[in-house]
């Protein structure tokens, strides 16, 4: 890696770690903690060297992420929806835009997109709907095409960053045909609305609000330049949305193993068998979850979109999910009541890690993708919820 880039985020880590209490108090978004990012680089983190940006691959991307989630859980969850997409649009090589038929003039556009990002522009994704959660194929924003581009309506939900960035991923269903699903990247403005719907249990300071859209784009906003490709592209780098977040929540849970020990020194409690017993085995867990992410990431890299690649995809996000979950718990009830106060880091720390298992693939869908594939059969075709 660029080790410059992952001391970068370990530089940033302690003003993440103190604002952090603040944002989740009020909900309020860490503009700060972007303009940290924008000034360090990071925003560049996945834009191709010879575009401007760091050029990092998938396991360095990893490791950034599990840093920055160390100072603030929020702030790195947001900073992922952005990595995603310049991941997966650096992540398209002449071999597969010649595979998928992109044209030249979409793979400029591309370039535009992320020079721009390598530059300090940042993105957010606006995929989920209400009723539909993240399933491309049960979307109901539509887009049609009109003169010099294409008109895209409709409302999202979960769009983390809501208001503050430069532009919107956004996936929609072709008006003329629902099997169709394509994505654009909207930029931010006119014919756009947030509504401020988040107010949640964790991760308050993502500012995961409302989208709505009624907005006109140019025509070289329909990423790829040709229609329905954002299932596949889906299929090919299920990564960038499933196993993105496992770095994340594996950073809230050291997060937590953190704040523990900090809790339970300063109150000289770190004497009893017990405490100590749960600290060790809370870093053994996410130790272990922190190789499964590593592989994954690794895996990724040498043959993403591989069978067995995605087994360890489904892996690393199960893994951290519950890890973030079960250690941020078992921290809380070592460090005891003081530490349920409102305001205290592990009472954040717990909430926010109570998230992870939540993201897309939940653990639930994710163990059953395994559970089919143990079996011998094709979670494609053979599990109980549909992949995307």
């Amino acid at each position: 890696m660029t080790v410059s880039a992952l001391e970068a985020a370990r530089r940033l880590t302690p003003r993440l770690a103190a604002r952090a209490a603040e944002h989740d108090r009020d909900g309020s978004f860490p503009v700060d903690d972007f303009a940290d990012l924008r000034e360090a680089g990071l925003f560049g983190l996945m834009v191709p060297r010879e575009l401007g940006g760091v050029g990092a691959t998938f396991a360095e991307y990893a490791a950034v992420a599990t840093e920055l989630a160390r100072g603030n859980g929020a702030t790195a969850l947001v900073f992922n929806m952005h990595a995603s997409v310049t991941g997966a649009l650096g992540a398209v090589t002449e071999e597969l835009a010649e595979a998928l038929g992109v044209p030249d003039e979409a793979l400029a556009a591309r370039d535009r997109l992320l020079r721009a990002a390598a530059e300090g522009a940042w993105y957010a994704v606006a995929m989920s709907e209400r009723g539909a959660g993240a399933r491309l194929s049960q979307l109901s924003t539509a887009y049609e095409p009109v003169e010099g581009g294409w008109h895209i309506k409709g409302s999202k939900t979960f769009c983390s960053g809501a208001g503050h960035p430069d532009g919107y991923l956004v996936a929609a269903r072709s008006a003329a045909d629902q099997s169709v699903v394509s994505q654009f990247l909207v930029p931010a403005g006119e014919g756009i609305t947030v509504e401020p719907t988040w107010d949640s249990l964790g991760m308050r300071a993502t500012s995961s609000h409302d989208l709505h859209l009624d907005v006109t784009v140019p025509a070289d906003r329909l990423l790829g330049g040709v229609e329905g490709l954002a299932l596949v592209v889906a299929q090919l780098m299920p990564h960038w949305l499933v196993a993105s977040y496992a770095a994340v929540y594996v950073g809230v849970a050291r997060s937590a193993i953190d704040a523990a020990a900090e809790h339970l020194n300063a109150r000289n409690l770190a004497g009893l068998p017990a405490v100590r017993a749960r600290l060790g085995r809370a870093d053994a867990a996410v130790a272990a979850a922190e190789l499964v992410v590593a592989e994954a990431a690794r895996r990724v890299d040498k043959a993403p979109g591989d069978a067995d690649t995605n087994r360890w995809v489904w892996r690393a996000k199960l893994l951290a999910g519950t890890t973030a979950a079960d250690v941020a718990a078992s921290m809380l009830e070592a460090a005891g009541t003081s530490a349920t106060r409102r305001g205290h880091p592990l009472e954040r720390l717990y909430r926010d890690a109570r998230c992870g298992s939540l993201h897309p693939a939940t653990s639930d869908v994710c163990a059953d993708w395994l559970g089919v594939a143990a079996l011998g059969g094709d979670p494609d075709r053979d599990g109980s919820a549909p992949r995307w």
